[in-house]
Protein backbone atom coordinates (compact mmCIF):
# COMPACT_ATOMS: atom_id res chain seq x y z
CA UNK A 1 0.00 0.00 0.00
CA UNK A 2 1.58 3.52 -1.10
CA UNK A 3 1.20 6.05 2.12
CA UNK A 4 -0.17 8.52 -0.46
CA UNK A 5 -3.58 6.40 -0.78
CA UNK A 6 -4.39 5.96 3.12
CA UNK A 7 -6.70 8.42 4.45
CA UNK A 8 -6.78 8.95 8.59
CA UNK A 9 -9.27 9.98 10.52
CA UNK A 10 -8.48 12.49 13.69
CA UNK A 11 -10.66 12.16 16.83
CA UNK A 12 -9.66 14.54 19.60
CA UNK A 13 -11.28 14.73 23.19
CA UNK A 14 -9.85 17.00 26.06
CA UNK A 15 -8.99 20.51 26.20
CA UNK A 16 -7.35 22.75 23.35
CA UNK A 17 -3.52 21.54 24.50
CA UNK A 18 -4.65 18.37 22.96
CA UNK A 19 -5.66 20.00 19.78
CA UNK A 20 -2.36 21.49 19.24
CA UNK A 21 -0.82 17.77 19.79
CA UNK A 22 -3.66 16.87 17.15
CA UNK A 23 -2.57 19.37 14.85
CA UNK A 24 0.86 18.10 15.53
CA UNK A 25 0.53 14.61 14.37
CA UNK A 26 -1.63 16.12 11.34
CA UNK A 27 1.27 18.18 9.85
CA UNK A 28 3.58 15.31 10.27
CA UNK A 29 1.37 12.57 8.51
CA UNK A 30 0.42 15.09 5.86
CA UNK A 31 3.92 16.07 4.73
CA UNK A 32 4.49 11.88 5.19
CA UNK A 33 2.00 11.41 2.45
CA UNK A 34 -0.94 10.94 4.05
CA UNK A 35 -4.51 11.90 3.30
CA UNK A 36 -7.59 12.76 6.17
CA UNK A 37 -11.26 12.18 6.07
CA UNK A 38 -13.78 12.73 8.46
CA UNK A 39 -15.85 9.54 7.71
CA UNK A 40 -14.92 6.56 9.37
CA UNK A 41 -16.14 4.42 6.39
CA UNK A 42 -13.68 6.07 4.51
CA UNK A 43 -10.71 5.95 7.05
CA UNK A 44 -7.61 3.65 6.72
CA UNK A 45 -6.95 4.04 10.24
CA UNK A 46 -8.29 6.02 13.13
CA UNK A 47 -6.01 8.56 15.59
CA UNK A 48 -7.65 9.10 19.17
CA UNK A 49 -6.18 11.54 21.05
CA UNK A 50 -7.88 11.02 24.66
CA UNK A 51 -7.73 12.91 27.58
CA UNK A 52 -7.06 12.15 31.23
CA UNK A 53 -7.74 14.90 33.45
CA UNK A 54 -10.58 13.44 35.47
CA UNK A 55 -11.77 9.95 35.68
CA UNK A 56 -14.63 10.88 33.26
CA UNK A 57 -12.60 12.13 30.59
CA UNK A 58 -11.00 8.81 30.30
CA UNK A 59 -13.81 6.65 30.37
CA UNK A 60 -15.01 8.69 27.40
CA UNK A 61 -11.96 8.23 25.79
CA UNK A 62 -12.34 4.28 25.79
CA UNK A 63 -15.96 4.55 25.26
CA UNK A 64 -15.12 6.43 22.28
CA UNK A 65 -12.56 4.15 21.02
CA UNK A 66 -14.85 0.91 21.77
CA UNK A 67 -17.69 2.53 19.80
CA UNK A 68 -15.19 3.15 17.38
CA UNK A 69 -14.34 -0.65 17.30
CA UNK A 70 -17.85 -1.91 17.66
CA UNK A 71 -18.73 0.07 14.27
CA UNK A 72 -15.52 -1.27 12.67
CA UNK A 73 -16.79 -5.15 14.22
CA UNK A 74 -20.23 -4.44 12.36
CA UNK A 75 -19.36 -3.36 9.00
CA UNK A 76 -17.36 -4.83 6.33
CA UNK A 77 -13.66 -2.89 6.38
CA UNK A 78 -11.47 -3.23 9.51
CA UNK A 79 -9.90 -0.28 10.04
CA UNK A 80 -6.88 0.09 12.79
CA UNK A 81 -6.93 2.56 16.17
CA UNK A 82 -4.17 4.19 17.17
CA UNK A 83 -5.06 5.77 20.52
CA UNK A 84 -2.75 8.62 21.92
CA UNK A 85 -2.61 11.09 24.18
CA UNK A 86 -3.12 10.57 27.99
CA UNK A 87 -4.18 7.91 28.40
CA UNK A 88 -1.31 5.59 27.20
CA UNK A 89 0.80 8.23 29.10
CA UNK A 90 -1.13 7.93 32.49
CA UNK A 91 -2.00 3.59 32.36
CA UNK A 92 0.85 2.74 29.94
CA UNK A 93 1.52 -1.02 30.00
CA UNK A 94 -2.33 -2.10 31.77
CA UNK A 95 -3.94 -0.87 28.53
CA UNK A 96 -3.00 -3.40 25.48
CA UNK A 97 -4.39 -6.50 27.50
CA UNK A 98 -7.24 -4.02 28.54
CA UNK A 99 -8.18 -3.05 25.12
CA UNK A 100 -7.02 -5.22 22.32
CA UNK A 101 -8.56 -3.48 19.43
CA UNK A 102 -6.43 -0.64 20.00
CA UNK A 103 -3.80 -1.53 17.05
CA UNK A 104 -1.22 0.80 19.02
CA UNK A 105 -0.95 3.22 21.86
CA UNK A 106 1.22 6.06 21.61
CA UNK A 107 2.25 8.33 25.02
CA UNK A 108 2.31 12.45 24.58
CA UNK A 109 5.93 12.30 24.76
CA UNK A 110 6.34 9.88 21.69
CA UNK A 111 3.56 11.80 19.58
CA UNK A 112 6.53 13.22 17.26
CA UNK A 113 6.63 9.67 16.15
CA UNK A 114 3.66 8.85 14.77
CA UNK A 115 4.29 8.06 11.64
CA UNK A 116 6.42 5.40 11.92
CA UNK A 117 3.84 4.18 14.48
CA UNK A 118 1.26 4.52 11.55
CA UNK A 119 3.42 3.11 8.89
CA UNK A 120 3.76 0.36 10.82
CA UNK A 121 0.48 -0.45 11.64
CA UNK A 122 -0.86 0.14 8.01
CA UNK A 123 2.30 -2.21 6.95
CA UNK A 124 4.30 0.78 4.83
CA UNK A 125 8.22 0.22 4.42
CA UNK A 126 9.57 3.48 3.46
CA UNK A 127 13.03 3.45 1.34
CA UNK A 128 13.56 7.42 2.73
CA UNK A 129 12.86 8.70 5.71
CA UNK A 130 9.40 10.64 5.97
CA UNK A 131 9.82 14.08 5.11
CA UNK A 132 9.91 16.28 8.43
CA UNK A 133 8.04 19.63 7.35
CA UNK A 134 9.64 23.23 8.75
CA UNK A 135 5.56 24.28 9.77
CA UNK A 136 4.35 21.41 12.02
CA UNK A 137 0.81 23.18 12.18
CA UNK A 138 -2.28 22.34 9.51
CA UNK A 139 -4.77 25.62 11.37
CA UNK A 140 -6.98 26.68 9.50
CA UNK A 141 -9.63 29.61 10.63
CA UNK A 142 -9.00 32.69 12.07
CA UNK A 143 -7.73 31.56 15.93
CA UNK A 144 -4.80 29.22 17.01
CA UNK A 145 -3.88 28.13 20.00
CA UNK A 146 0.13 27.87 20.68
CA UNK A 147 1.86 25.07 23.35
CA UNK A 148 4.50 27.25 25.44
CA UNK A 149 5.56 24.81 27.66
CA UNK A 150 4.38 21.10 28.59
CA UNK A 151 3.82 18.96 32.00
CA UNK A 152 3.57 20.53 35.48
CA UNK A 153 5.56 21.46 38.53
CA UNK A 154 2.69 21.74 41.12
CA UNK A 155 1.89 18.66 42.66
CA UNK A 156 -1.77 19.83 43.18
CA UNK A 157 -3.29 17.06 45.66
CA UNK A 158 -6.07 16.28 43.32
CA UNK A 159 -4.30 16.40 39.70
CA UNK A 160 -2.39 13.76 37.94
CA UNK A 161 -1.51 16.06 35.00
CA UNK A 162 2.14 16.11 36.05
CA UNK A 163 2.01 11.83 36.02
CA UNK A 164 1.09 12.41 32.21
CA UNK A 165 2.35 14.98 30.64
CA UNK A 166 5.54 14.96 33.58
CA UNK A 167 7.70 18.33 34.96
CA UNK A 168 7.39 21.66 33.29
CA UNK A 169 9.10 22.02 30.22
CA UNK A 170 9.27 25.51 28.75
CA UNK A 171 9.07 25.78 24.84
CA UNK A 172 12.14 28.15 23.55
CA UNK A 173 11.40 31.42 22.27
CA UNK A 174 12.99 30.94 19.29
CA UNK A 175 10.03 28.06 18.38
CA UNK A 176 7.86 29.86 19.78
CA UNK A 177 8.45 32.72 17.39
CA UNK A 178 9.02 30.89 14.99
CA UNK A 179 5.27 29.34 14.83
CA UNK A 180 4.09 32.58 15.24
CA UNK A 181 5.19 33.80 12.53
CA UNK A 182 3.60 31.23 10.50
CA UNK A 183 0.58 31.29 11.93
CA UNK A 184 -0.11 34.99 11.41
CA UNK A 185 1.42 34.03 7.61
CA UNK A 186 -0.89 31.36 7.19
CA UNK A 187 -4.31 34.23 8.19
CA UNK A 188 -4.31 33.27 11.87
CA UNK A 189 -5.86 36.60 13.66
CA UNK A 190 -5.64 35.44 17.39
CA UNK A 191 -2.71 33.88 18.77
CA UNK A 192 -3.76 31.81 22.21
CA UNK A 193 -0.81 31.18 24.34
CA UNK A 194 -1.51 27.89 26.62
CA UNK A 195 -0.10 25.54 28.29
CA UNK A 196 -0.37 23.95 32.34
CA UNK A 197 1.42 26.83 34.19
CA UNK A 198 1.69 29.92 31.40
CA UNK A 199 2.73 32.65 34.37
CA UNK A 200 6.32 30.57 34.95
CA UNK A 201 7.18 30.33 31.52
CA UNK A 202 11.23 30.62 30.88
CA UNK A 203 11.93 29.89 34.86
CA UNK A 204 13.07 26.68 33.74
CA UNK A 205 16.02 28.32 31.12
CA UNK A 206 19.81 28.38 32.59
CA UNK A 207 21.53 31.20 32.26
CA UNK A 208 23.23 30.62 29.06
CA UNK A 209 19.78 30.83 27.39
CA UNK A 210 19.58 34.47 25.41
CA UNK A 211 16.15 36.50 24.30
CA UNK A 212 12.80 36.31 26.48
CA UNK A 213 13.43 34.82 29.77
CA UNK A 214 9.79 35.95 31.32
CA UNK A 215 6.33 35.48 30.23
CA UNK A 216 5.90 39.10 29.96
CA UNK A 217 8.97 39.58 27.95
CA UNK A 218 7.57 36.69 25.51
CA UNK A 219 4.59 38.53 25.27
CA UNK A 220 5.98 42.02 24.23
CA UNK A 221 8.30 39.78 21.72
CA UNK A 222 5.20 38.23 20.29
CA UNK A 223 3.60 41.32 20.05
CA UNK A 224 6.65 43.28 18.48
CA UNK A 225 6.59 40.22 15.59
CA UNK A 226 3.00 40.64 14.77
CA UNK A 227 2.74 44.11 14.11
CA UNK A 228 1.60 45.89 11.91
CA UNK A 229 -0.49 43.68 11.20
CA UNK A 230 -3.93 43.51 13.69
CA UNK A 231 -3.58 40.03 15.48
CA UNK A 232 -5.22 39.42 19.19
CA UNK A 233 -2.69 37.83 21.37
CA UNK A 234 -4.45 36.06 24.39
CA UNK A 235 -2.59 33.81 27.35
CA UNK A 236 -4.48 31.24 29.17
CA UNK A 237 -4.01 29.20 32.26
CA UNK A 238 -2.20 31.89 34.11
CA UNK A 239 -1.93 31.02 38.13
CA UNK A 240 -1.87 33.84 41.51
CA UNK A 241 1.63 33.38 42.09
CA UNK A 242 2.46 34.13 38.52
CA UNK A 243 0.41 37.73 37.93
CA UNK A 244 3.97 39.49 39.06
CA UNK A 245 4.49 43.34 38.00
CA UNK A 246 6.07 42.57 34.90
CA UNK A 247 3.68 40.82 33.55
CA UNK A 248 0.94 42.15 34.34
CA UNK A 249 2.45 45.77 33.03
CA UNK A 250 3.10 43.93 29.81
CA UNK A 251 -0.99 42.68 29.46
CA UNK A 252 -1.89 46.66 30.44
CA UNK A 253 0.43 48.12 28.21
CA UNK A 254 1.18 45.62 24.97
CA UNK A 255 -2.02 46.36 22.66
CA UNK A 256 -1.66 43.75 21.25
CA UNK A 257 -1.74 41.43 24.90
CA UNK A 258 -5.47 41.36 25.51
CA UNK A 259 -6.94 42.26 28.95
CA UNK A 260 -8.36 39.06 29.50
CA UNK A 261 -7.12 37.45 32.79
CA UNK A 262 -7.32 33.60 33.86
CA UNK A 263 -6.44 32.42 36.86
CA UNK A 264 -7.79 29.28 38.44
CA UNK A 265 -8.25 30.02 41.68
CA UNK A 266 -9.52 26.00 42.82
CA UNK A 267 -10.86 27.96 46.20
CA UNK A 268 -10.34 31.02 48.12
CA UNK A 269 -10.24 28.77 51.74
CA UNK A 270 -6.50 28.75 53.48
CA UNK A 271 -7.17 25.14 54.60
CA UNK A 272 -8.44 23.91 51.47
CA UNK A 273 -6.02 25.45 49.60
CA UNK A 274 -2.67 23.98 51.39
CA UNK A 275 -4.96 21.21 51.06
CA UNK A 276 -4.50 20.93 47.93
CA UNK A 277 -0.84 21.76 48.02
CA UNK A 278 -1.70 25.16 46.82
CA UNK A 279 -1.24 28.50 48.32
CA UNK A 280 -3.06 31.75 48.85
CA UNK A 281 -6.19 32.28 50.98
CA UNK A 282 -9.14 34.38 50.81
CA UNK A 283 -7.66 38.07 51.57
CA UNK A 284 -4.62 37.48 49.34
CA UNK A 285 -6.78 36.59 46.17
CA UNK A 286 -9.20 38.89 46.78
CA UNK A 287 -6.39 41.94 47.17
CA UNK A 288 -4.54 40.11 44.13
CA UNK A 289 -8.07 40.80 42.01
CA UNK A 290 -8.58 44.20 43.25
CA UNK A 291 -5.44 44.99 42.41
CA UNK A 292 -5.58 43.37 38.80
CA UNK A 293 -8.90 45.65 38.48
CA UNK A 294 -7.09 49.02 39.68
CA UNK A 295 -3.75 47.99 37.29
CA UNK A 296 -5.93 46.90 34.46
CA UNK A 297 -9.23 48.67 33.88
CA UNK A 298 -12.29 47.18 32.14
CA UNK A 299 -10.39 43.51 32.08
CA UNK A 300 -12.48 40.78 32.05
CA UNK A 301 -11.72 37.65 34.42
CA UNK A 302 -12.02 34.18 33.89
CA UNK A 303 -11.31 31.53 36.88
CA UNK A 304 -11.81 28.06 37.89
CA UNK A 305 -13.57 26.54 40.89
CA UNK A 306 -13.10 22.89 42.36
CA UNK A 307 -15.97 21.92 44.49
CA UNK A 308 -16.70 19.67 46.92
CA UNK A 309 -13.24 19.00 47.90
CA UNK A 310 -12.00 15.74 50.67
CA UNK A 311 -13.25 17.92 53.97
CA UNK A 312 -15.22 20.95 52.45
CA UNK A 313 -17.24 22.04 55.01
CA UNK A 314 -20.32 23.99 54.56
CA UNK A 315 -19.02 27.07 55.78
CA UNK A 316 -15.88 27.17 53.40
CA UNK A 317 -18.53 25.98 50.28
CA UNK A 318 -20.62 28.96 51.44
CA UNK A 319 -17.51 31.37 51.60
CA UNK A 320 -16.34 30.48 48.26
CA UNK A 321 -19.75 31.52 47.00
CA UNK A 322 -19.52 34.53 48.96
CA UNK A 323 -16.24 35.09 47.43
CA UNK A 324 -17.22 34.74 43.73
CA UNK A 325 -20.14 36.84 44.16
CA UNK A 326 -17.86 39.66 45.59
CA UNK A 327 -14.98 39.39 43.10
CA UNK A 328 -17.85 38.93 40.18
CA UNK A 329 -15.67 36.88 37.92
CA UNK A 330 -17.04 37.18 34.08
CA UNK A 331 -16.50 33.15 33.25
CA UNK A 332 -16.40 31.05 36.10
CA UNK A 333 -15.93 26.80 35.09
CA UNK A 334 -16.91 24.55 38.11
CA UNK A 335 -15.66 21.59 38.61
CA UNK A 336 -17.04 18.44 41.01
CA UNK A 337 -14.01 16.77 42.93
CA UNK A 338 -13.20 13.66 41.12
CA UNK A 339 -11.00 10.44 43.25
CA UNK A 340 -8.25 10.48 40.35
CA UNK A 341 -6.02 7.62 40.61
CA UNK A 342 -2.85 8.01 41.40
CA UNK A 343 -3.42 11.72 43.36
CA UNK A 344 -2.97 12.09 47.34
CA UNK A 345 -6.68 13.28 47.55
CA UNK A 346 -8.42 10.24 46.10
CA UNK A 347 -6.91 8.87 49.71
CA UNK A 348 -7.96 11.80 52.13
CA UNK A 349 -10.52 11.51 54.81
CA UNK A 350 -13.40 13.50 54.60
CA UNK A 351 -14.21 12.62 50.98
CA UNK A 352 -18.10 14.31 50.13
CA UNK A 353 -20.49 12.24 49.17
CA UNK A 354 -22.33 12.23 45.62
CA UNK A 355 -25.44 13.81 46.40
CA UNK A 356 -23.78 16.50 48.36
CA UNK A 357 -21.14 16.87 45.83
CA UNK A 358 -24.29 17.26 42.79
CA UNK A 359 -25.87 19.78 45.66
CA UNK A 360 -22.68 22.24 45.60
CA UNK A 361 -21.61 21.79 42.14
CA UNK A 362 -25.43 23.36 41.08
CA UNK A 363 -25.44 25.90 43.72
CA UNK A 364 -21.82 27.16 42.15
CA UNK A 365 -22.90 26.29 38.56
CA UNK A 366 -25.82 28.47 39.11
CA UNK A 367 -24.08 31.61 41.11
CA UNK A 368 -21.49 31.14 37.74
CA UNK A 369 -24.24 31.51 35.12
CA UNK A 370 -25.76 34.12 37.34
CA UNK A 371 -22.76 36.19 36.82
CA UNK A 372 -21.87 34.96 33.93
CA UNK A 373 -25.30 36.18 32.23
CA UNK A 374 -24.74 39.48 33.63
CA UNK A 375 -21.60 40.14 32.52
CA UNK A 376 -22.38 39.44 29.20
CA UNK A 377 -25.62 41.66 29.28
CA UNK A 378 -23.24 44.41 30.75
CA UNK A 379 -21.75 44.28 27.30
CA UNK A 380 -25.19 45.30 25.50
CA UNK A 381 -24.52 48.86 23.91
CA UNK A 382 -21.37 48.83 23.42
CA UNK A 383 -19.25 48.72 19.99
CA UNK A 384 -16.08 46.89 19.95
CA UNK A 385 -14.07 44.44 17.26
CA UNK A 386 -15.25 40.78 16.41
CA UNK A 387 -13.23 37.96 14.60
CA UNK A 388 -15.11 36.32 11.98
CA UNK A 389 -14.64 32.44 12.99
CA UNK A 390 -17.28 30.66 10.52
CA UNK A 391 -20.94 30.36 9.49
CA UNK A 392 -23.68 28.50 10.54
CA UNK A 393 -26.89 27.32 9.03
CA UNK A 394 -30.00 28.56 10.59
CA UNK A 395 -33.67 28.12 9.81
CA UNK A 396 -33.09 31.80 8.47
CA UNK A 397 -30.57 31.10 6.34
CA UNK A 398 -26.61 31.40 7.15
CA UNK A 399 -25.32 33.24 10.21
CA UNK A 400 -22.01 34.81 10.48
CA UNK A 401 -20.85 33.78 13.94
CA UNK A 402 -17.62 35.42 15.90
CA UNK A 403 -16.17 36.65 18.90
CA UNK A 404 -15.06 39.85 20.57
CA UNK A 405 -11.95 40.16 23.17
CA UNK A 406 -13.74 39.71 26.07
CA UNK A 407 -14.74 36.45 24.69
CA UNK A 408 -11.93 33.43 24.55
CA UNK A 409 -12.38 30.80 21.62
CA UNK A 410 -14.22 27.88 22.32
CA UNK A 411 -15.31 28.94 25.66
CA UNK A 412 -17.01 31.90 26.69
CA UNK A 413 -20.18 31.90 24.16
CA UNK A 414 -19.85 34.02 20.76
CA UNK A 415 -21.47 37.30 18.71
CA UNK A 416 -23.92 36.40 16.41
CA UNK A 417 -23.48 38.62 13.55
CA UNK A 418 -26.22 40.15 11.32
CA UNK A 419 -23.89 40.43 8.42
CA UNK A 420 -24.18 38.18 5.32
CA UNK A 421 -21.02 38.86 3.00
CA UNK A 422 -17.74 38.50 5.46
CA UNK A 423 -14.97 35.74 5.57
CA UNK A 424 -13.59 33.81 8.36
CA UNK A 425 -10.78 35.71 9.88
CA UNK A 426 -12.31 39.48 8.62
CA UNK A 427 -12.31 41.59 11.98
CA UNK A 428 -15.55 43.94 11.73
CA UNK A 429 -16.43 46.48 14.02
CA UNK A 430 -19.87 45.40 16.06
CA UNK A 431 -22.12 47.11 18.21
CA UNK A 432 -23.96 44.48 20.73
CA UNK A 433 -27.78 44.94 20.37
CA UNK A 434 -28.73 41.88 22.51
CA UNK A 435 -27.88 39.00 24.73
CA UNK A 436 -29.13 35.62 26.02
CA UNK A 437 -26.87 33.52 28.55
CA UNK A 438 -23.17 34.24 27.08
CA UNK A 439 -24.40 34.71 23.73
CA UNK A 440 -24.59 38.53 21.94
CA UNK A 441 -26.40 39.33 18.83
CA UNK A 442 -24.22 42.38 16.89
CA UNK A 443 -24.70 44.48 14.39
CA UNK A 444 -22.20 45.39 11.67
CA UNK A 445 -21.71 48.68 12.03
CA UNK A 446 -18.44 48.72 9.29
CA UNK A 447 -16.37 46.51 7.90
Amino acid sequence: MESSTSSILYITLGCAKNEVDTDRMRSLLSAAGYGETDDTAEADLVIVNTCSFLASATSESIETTLALAEEVHDGVRSVPIVMCGCVPSRYGADLPPELPEVAAFVRTDEEDGIVGVVDGVLGIARTVPAHIPAVKRTVEGAVAYIKISDGCDRFCSFCAIPYIRGRYRSRSAASILSEVHDLVAGGVRELVLIGQDTGIWGNDFDETVEGPRTLAQLLEAVAAAVRPQKVWIRVLYLQPEGMTDELVAAIRDTPEVLPYIDIPVQHCSGRVLRAMNRTGSEPELEELFARLRTEIPGMVIRTTYLVAFPGETDEEFESMLSFMDRVGFDYTSVFAFSPEDGTRAAKMDGQIDDDEKLERTQAAVDLAEALGFAATAAHVGEVAEVIVDGIEQTEDGPELIGHAWFQAPDSDGAVHLDASEASVGDILTVEFTDSFCYELIGHVVEG
